[in-house]
């Protein structure tokens, strides 16, 4: 599938690793592009490890599976470095994002001999600074959208912003704390 970027997601269930595929799936839509966001379901629950997927194109989508070989992964949670293979058919010209705090060299020790890109972002830190509460996805969404390229940073902010808007119309507040954590994981993601 030329043209096509292919996202796998690993959180765990209740952070929100889902919602954030399917926002990205919609602000790429948004866009004009050709969208796929959707997670794998099995018998999960709150805590319980689980994976999420984007196709994001120019071009239609023809493919309707799982995604086994992406360019990219993001890692919601960094604890599932140590049961879950993140790296699985992830490809070494693409990257890997993860949630940590941690170093990036102790992290890399953990990816298998992934031998591509690898960047970092503390979702924690840059959720509790903008809305004071741990919610990783906004951070995560917006370091994948950095570290892809998928669209321009103000489009993609632009598009957020509308999204938000009427995702939380009878909640505004939340929407100024959502984008600021979009804007601060834009500045932060290393």
């Amino acid at each position: 599938m030329a043209n096509a970027v292919e996202i796998r997601w690993h959180g765990r269930g209740g952070q929100g690793a889902k919602t954030a595929s399917l926002l990205l799936a919609d602000v790429a839509f948004n866009t004009g592009k050709f969208v796929q966001g959707f997670p794998e379901y099995g018998p999960e629950r709150m805590g319980a490890p689980i994976t999420a997927y984007n196709r994001i194109s120019d071009e239609k989508i023809r493919v309707h599976s799982n995604i086994y070989e992406p360019d990219f992964v993001v890692v919601v949670d960094e604890t599932l470095l140590d049961s879950v293979d993140v790296t699985k058919g992830l490809k070494k010209e693409g990257a890997i994002v993860i949630n940590t705090s941690q170093p990036k060299e102790d992290i890399i020790k953990k990816l298998n001999g992934y031998e591509g890109k690898v960047f970092t972002i503390d979702a924690r830190k840059v959720s509790m600074e903008a809305l004071g509460k741990y919610f990783p996805n906004s951070p995560m969404l917006a370091s994948i959208v950095k570290v892809t390229g998928i669209m321009d940073e103000e489009t993609f902010l632009n598009e957020m912003e509308g999204s938000f808007k009427h995702k939380f119309a009878s909640k505004p507040e939340v929407i100024e704390g959502n984008m600021k954590a979009l804007r601060l994981a834009l500045q932060e993601v290393k």
